[in-house]
């Protein structure tokens, strides 16, 4: 179950300069642009797009972590703890999101 006042935060904040359709999946409650996957809330954490040249940026935010899924490190993906989501941490991880799916062509 996606922490609400996170998915609602999260929400907020991406509708104040995109278009953006909120889905369930990956256990969590997603937030697409132009039909591609920027962030998602995942239980208390934030799941967030990176382009391939963003990874070590994404990976060196204060409690981020590769994603990984059914035992695979899934390239692309980083995991940001939940607790450490103030909102520079939360804006930081949004524009990398962003800047990520907007590379994509749409869906």
């Amino acid at each position: 179950m996606p922490d609400e006042v996170l998915a609602e935060r999260v929400r907020e904040l991406l509708e104040e300069t995109d278009a953006v359709v909120a889905k369930k999946m990956f256990g969590g409650l997603v937030f697409t642009m132009r039909g591609n996957t920027a962030v998602g809330v995942v239980g208390d954490d934030l799941l967030v797009r990176v382009a391939p040249d963003d990874t070590p940026q994404a990976l060196a935010q204060p409690g981020a972590r590769p994603y990984e899924f059914r035992g695979r490190i899934s390239k692309g993906w980083v995991i940001v703890a939940g607790e450490v989501l103030d909102d520079d941490v939360l804006d930081d991880c949004l524009q990398l999101g962003r800047k990520a799916a907007a590379g994509l062509p749409p869906k």
